[in-house]
């Protein structure tokens, strides 16, 4: 990367999804790794796209060790290796296929004992630096704020409606993950807890439910200098921004995330497949606006549906937006250097 071209600095902007669990199946994402320079790899367990289909990424973990080993030799640059991995429900190296038992942010929370949530949480960043993952997407840091959430109250991935135990229980998540040479990721910003819908589903709004002690345990693992990557939510809130949904908003990742709150690190949207995003913005419209927006990373999970083609559908359009005038290189530079940056501190190049 000492002097890339604009193609290959748009790659490093890109987390994938793909299907396949072994080598040869994996060829098409290797593909694409050589040919369109992706940066990033994001697992699953399942396929969600196509249920006749039930393999995805996940079988044992040799299956694991072996297909990341391989995909990895692929790439130019190191890639991130990304697993959503948070505990509990959100588990994609599952008991069932031979991983350690995992538990729930919410039952961590409950119990409150840091030096627990430290000991669960190095298991895990063991077991997945082990396999030669290095970025958990995890901790959540959304708050237990609305009892009928059905994302993050209902699948048990908040620790506490308590902001400041919150932040308590995910800085033990990220320290006990560095400790074993894994990066982490606080989702999702500027908080998803007070949502009453979910965002894979549609757009949701959380003006009149939103607070702004959602921000705290962002504010303070940001502080603490305990924050690698941080990931975007879908939600709208008219009172951070009148026209889009956070992910799309200078104004909550540049101007709330980056200015007032003071994040240098890199930000990555959650799924841009998901029907928040989809199904009012195509992709024409939602990667422009998105890198606008401050977002580094564009994640395509490819998974709620799936494209073979995505990772060069996202890098063209970037391309024609940069030749258009739309968008500065400065700024694509700025978003690959970010990138670069998590990698070295990863111990991942040089």
């Amino acid at each position: 990367m000492s002097s890339p071209t604009l193609r290959e600095k748009i790659g490093q902007l890109l987390l994938v999804g793909f299907r396949g669990c072994t080598p040869a199946e994996g060829e098409l994402v290797g593909r694409d790794i050589r040919e369109h320079f992706v940066g990033g790899l994001i697992l699953f367990d399942r396929e969600m796209a196509d249920p006749s289909r039930q393999r995805r990424n996940i079988e044992s973990p040799d299956q694991v060790k072996e297909l990341l080993a391989h995909l990895q030799a692929q790439a130019p640059t190191p890639l991130l290796m990304s697993v959503d991995q948070e505990g509990g429900h959100v588990n994609r190296l599952k008991a069932d296929y031979g991983f350690p038992p995992s538990v729930s942010h919410e039952d961590l929370g409950r119990l409150d004992q840091p030096a627990e949530t430290y000991r669960r949480a190095a298991v895990i960043a063991q077991t997945l630096a082990g396999l030669g993952f290095n970025l958990n997407l995890a901790p959540v840091v959304d708050l237990d704020a609305h009892p009928d959430n059905p994302i993050i109250k209902g699948k048990g991935r908040s620790f506490s409606g308590d902001p400041e135990a919150v932040a308590r229980h995910a800085g033990e998540f990220v320290k006990a993950h560095r400790a074993h040479g894994v990066s982490t990721c606080a989702k999702h910003f500027p908080g998803h807890g007070s949502a009453a819908g979910d965002t894979h589903l549609g757009l949701v709004d959380v003006t009149t439910t939103w607070h702004e002690r959602e921000l705290i345990p962002f504010r303070r693992l940001i502080d603490a200098g305990l924050c690698d990557v941080i990931m975007s939510a879908h939600i709208f809130n008219r009172r951070l921004d009148s026209e889009r949904p956070a992910t799309l908003s200078r104004a909550v990742l540049t101007g709330l995330l980056r200015e007032k709150l003071g994040f240098g690190g890199v930000i990555t949207s959650d799924d841009m497949e998901m029907k928040a995003i989809s199904s009012h913005y195509g992709l024409e419209k939602s990667i422009p606006l998105a890198i606008e927006a401050g977002i580094d990373v564009l994640c395509f999970g490819n998974n709620m549906s799936y494209d073979p083609g995505i990772a060069g559908k996202v890098s063209e359009i970037l391309v024609r937006a940069v030749e258009s005038g739309r968008i500065a290189e400065s700024r694509i530079d700025e978003s690959c250097q970010r990138v670069l940056a998590l990698k070295r501190k990863a111990g991942l190049m040089a």
